[in-house]
């Protein structure tokens, strides 16, 4: 089944609900953010499930709605977690975009946005920094090795990195 799904990866706070929020003002992409989905099956924030529950308790609810995303979505954008990514069924989903840019500017990203304090505390695995710059150096490997297509967004507005989104996907298509 051919879906023309668009799934963004990367690290927290990289950028992908911003980056999503633009590709469907220059294209007919319908969204989905998968960590809303949990907080709307949920009831509840994620920092709460994450406090209540537990990190393995969340990445069940992550399966969940992979499994949804493979079996129900078509011609959809949709914006993962960091930690999405390791969900088996990715490739069934749609083609894998890579948002990509080093941890510093990540970091320098966040503090700089408007609304930085909420941005830094609605990110549980962000409270310790020393911890979360091993969780990139870990996960960014794994990052590059899945995706079909890489996007470096260091330093780039949303506008800028959804239209080179959108002519790559257009050309792996």
């Amino acid at each position: 089944m051919k879906t023309n799904n668009i799934i963004l990866i990367g690290f927290m706070g990289v950028g992908k609900g911003s980056v999503a929020r633009e590709v469907i003002k220059h294209s007919k992409y319908m969204t989905i953010d998968t960590d809303d989905l949990i907080e709307s099956m949920e009831n509840r924030k994620i920092k709460t499930v994450f406090a209540e529950e537990g990190e393995a308790y969340f990445r069940k609810l992550e399966k969940n709605v992979a499994k949804w995303l493979e079996s129900s979505v078509k011609n959809t954008l949709i914006s993962t977690g960091g930690g999405f990514y390791k969900q088996t069924n990715l490739k069934k989903i749609g083609i894998i975009v890579l948002l990509d840019s080093p941890f510093d500017a990540i970091i320098k990203r966040i503090k700089e946005h408007p609304n930085a304090a909420k941005k830094l505390k609605k990110r549980p695995l962000l409270a310790d920094l020393k911890k979360a710059k091993e969780l990139y150096d870990a996960r960014r490997p794994e990052y590059l090795k899945l995706a079909d297509i890489v996007i470096d967004v260091t330093d780039k507005s949303g506008e800028a990195c959804s239209k080179e989104l959108l002519k790559k996907v257009k050309k792996h298509a």
